[in-house]
């Protein structure tokens, strides 16, 4: 599968967490870092998602903040 947008992290699911509407997925990447999705429980089941599965992050912003440690 092909996508247009550039930023593609994949990693490992390592939580889900189901809200009435929404879920949220935290994302093992390697290196050690974590991401978190928030997306619609209804997608999250329909896609079978569950811990230990192999997952592809794809951002897509118009927005990216960046902080820095005086």
């Amino acid at each position: 599968m092909q996508f247009s947008a550039h930023n593609q992290l994949q990693g490992t699911i390592t939580a889900i967490k189901l809200g009435g509407v929404m879920a949220e997925v935290s994302i093992d990447l390697p290196g050690g870092q974590k991401i978190t999705s928030t997306i619609t429980r209804s997608s999250a089941e329909s896609m079978k998602l569950k811990e230990g599965d192999q997952v592809v992050a794809i951002i897509k912003s118009t927005e990216v903040i960046l902080g820095k440690n005086d």
